[in-house]
């Protein structure tokens, strides 16, 4: 399945730096996953990264393709 990025999750990228690694990492083991409204959110905690936060990745899928819509560090140590 190839991955998608959005001008948004790519400047997120940038700004956290945070690697493709990081996301594909995410999508393939979350320890959060939930879908609303047609997205699906992927939040997993990486270690060693983003000074403890967890990582957010809200993408779509279609035909064969995901599509990162956004991808950002959480501000909260606790979320749902």
């Amino acid at each position: 399945m190839r991955i998608k990025l959005s001008r948004h999750s790519k400047n997120n990228m940038r700004l956290y730096k945070i690697s493709e690694e990081d996301i594909l990492m995410t999508l393939k083991a979350p320890d959060v996953k939930g879908e609303e409204t047609g997205k699906i959110t992927a939040i997993k905690k990486i270690q060693s990264k983003f000074s403890g936060y967890p990582l957010k990745v809200i993408y779509t899928i279609k035909e064969k393709e995901i599509f990162v819509i956004t991808v950002y560090p959480l501000k909260k140590k606790i979320w749902r």
